[in-house]
């Protein structure tokens, strides 16, 4: 499905640096006029196979680093500024809360971070920042914020509560569940984010440039997350980063000593 330069991940790991990633472009490509649900999870299931095979060989240079929490908290100074701050909002590329950080995955941040670094994500401060990072100081801030959301003896969270009827059609059709997993907090895969609980206004930019192309400054290349996006509207996403926004979540803003 994918193909590497130099020869595959081994290479790519005593290179020290990322191989490129071709996916043949009939997996990027989705029929949006696919009426059957069930044609359009096996669709995506496979396509999820796909991202996960090629970030995998994105990842290779950073195979074996392993992050250390301590470390990673006194690195997280170009973090705290907006991570750090209950409420803080974006206006990049439209007014947003950042996201909440605190105890998501640990990979996911690590593939974020990595994919703001290649500009996969097109953003100009993440992508400053990230560029300032070696892999070793990205393990070791995706170790602080897995673990600084952690809350010892905390009970399980709740389980998602149904949407309504038109969400759960949308919900449906997006086969958000197959990768998000379980009231969309425990993705199948660690390299995908817990969604539940965000903010909505964050996942609704964050669906919008999924959906983006040609544009130098705004956007995110992603074939799977496109291949869902283009499926709805805007107003069809707003109203799915609503619900999820309202779910039971284990994410948190942790607030820094010198923002509070």
């Amino acid at each position: 499905m994918g193909r590497t330069k130099g020869g595959g991940p081994q290479a790519a790991k005593k290179a020290g640096k990322a191989e490129s990633i071709d996916i043949i472009p009939e997996l990027i490509y989705i029929n949006h006029r696919l009426d059957c649900p069930c044609k359009m999870n096996k669709i995506l299931l496979s396509l999820s196979v796909a991202l996960v095979a090629s970030v995998t060989v994105f990842a290779a240079h950073a195979e074996g680093v392993q992050g250390d929490i301590k470390a990673g908290e006194k690195k997280n100074a170009m973090c705290i500024g907006c991570h750090g701050i209950v409420g803080y909002q974006a206006s990049f590329p439209e007014i947003h809360k950042v996201p909440k950080i605190s105890g998501q995955g640990g990979k996911y941040i690590a593939s974020a971070l990595n994919a703001y670094r290649a500009g996969d994500r097109k953003h100009a401060s993440m992508r400053g920042i990230a560029a300032s990072l070696s892999d070793q100081d990205i393990a070791d801030l995706a170790a602080y914020y897995e673990a600084s959301g952690a809350v010892e003896g905390a009970q399980p969270l709740a389980k998602a509560p149904e949407g309504s009827e038109k969400v759960n059609a949308l919900l449906t059709k997006g086969a958000c569940a197959s990768c998000h997993g379980d009231s969309f907090s425990k993705p199948v895969d660690p390299s995908y984010p817990k969604i539940a609980g965000q903010h909505s206004d964050y996942l609704f930019v964050a669906l919008k440039a999924y959906k983006t192309e040609g544009n130098a400054q705004i956007g995110r290349s992603n074939g799977v997350m496109g291949g869902v996006a283009k499926q709805f509207s805007n107003a069809e996403l707003k109203e799915l980063a609503n619900y999820m926004g309202k779910l039971p979540t284990e994410l948190k803003t942790v607030p820094q000593s010198r923002f509070r």
